[in-house]
């Protein structure tokens, strides 16, 4: 095995002679953190806390001193920070880990701008195209620095974008199109993740933003199966149908040959929403809402249980 964990201690110290001291040692070599991981997590957790603190102070600065700063000035102060961190990020010596924090922050600031610009001149756009500009005056660092809370933010702006176009433009999407899109736009984004972690062993994608984007992907395809069932079905929905059930079929797939628990509770936990809503869309009297009740709290109480058993079949 590449790497023993704390369950792989303990079954060893289980059946085997080993004594206290020794599996002291091997707890400290292998699972707890010693001081130079610590110092690490310290450095980049105060280093985030301090850009993230400067640049809501950037943020509340200019909602203070918004009346009395010229328009040039407002805008060739964010332009001047954003000028000054890209450059310095170029051509510093610093961490890596410490440069993408630099540069999340500093793509932070060019939303900021594009606020201030919007604010100054009046533009009236819509603000799916602030968010549109933002996204992509961002992409190539999104693309170059390959840092993953970069990453998500990107991801969090390209939502955004689609709901606001949406809800400003695209008066004829409905509600089920708009979470079909959104769904295959963040199952787009999980996949890749997914395969460049197995391909490419060189790149390790974080659990939480891996996970993250899935409980994103599965609450958009919940929601919109669910409104899709209640209301008057069109072509989206059952594309939107065909497509959940392929990648939930591929989740569950990918879950039990990777062992992993949260993606079977997240898709078990979504087919139990959909199911009793396609019972509610039937019937909604007395004896429906109490077999519903029923069926939820024993499909619910199977998926824990099978999920537990599988949990202790991995572990050992």
């Amino acid at each position: 095995m590449s790497k023993i964990d704390r369950e792989d201690i303990q079954i060893i110290s289980r059946n085997s002679n080993w004594s206290e001291a020794q599996i002291e040692k091997v707890l400290k070599e292998n699972v707890y953190n010693n001081k130079e991981a610590w110092y690490k997590f310290l450095r980049l957790f105060f280093i985030s806390l301090g850009v993230g603190f400067t640049t809501a102070g950037i943020i509340f600065f200019f909602a203070y001193n918004w009346a009395d700063l010229h328009k040039f000035v407002k805008l060739g102060l964010i332009e001047g920070i954003i000028v000054i961190s890209t450059t310095f990020i170029l051509f510093s010596n610093l961490n890596i880990d410490i440069k993408n924090i630099l540069l999340t922050g500093t793509s932070i600031m060019v939303g900021v701008l594009f606020a201030v610009f919007g604010q100054v001149y009046q533009t009236g756009a819509n603000a799916y195209d602030f968010f549109l500009g933002w996204t992509l005056f961002i992409t190539l660092w999104v693309v170059v620095s390959n840092y993953t809370p970069l990453w998500f933010l990107f991801i969090i702006l390209i939502n955004t974008t689609l709901v606001l176009y949406w809800k400003q433009v695209a008066h004829d999407w409905t509600e089920v199109f708009m979470f079909t899109l959104i769904f295959i736009v963040n199952s787009g984004f999980l996949i890749a993740s997914i395969f460049i972690t197995k391909l490419l062993e060189v790149v390790k994608i974080p659990i939480w933003f891996s996970n993250t984007l899935a409980l994103a992907t599965v609450s958009c395809s919940t929601i919109g199966v669910t409104l899709g069932i209640f209301e008057q079905q069109e072509s989206s929905f059952y594309f939107l149908v065909l497509i959940t059930t392929l990648l939930y079929i591929l989740g569950i797939y990918f879950a039990l040959n990777s062992k992993s628990g949260f993606y079977l509770a997240t898709i078990s936990f979504s087919i139990i929403i959909i199911v009793s809503a396609l019972l509610l869309n039937l019937s909604n009297d007395f004896m429906m809402l109490l077999f519903i009740s029923l069926f939820v709290i024993a499909s619910v109480t199977f998926v824990i249980k099978n999920l537990i058993n599988l949990q202790k079949k991995w572990a050992n």
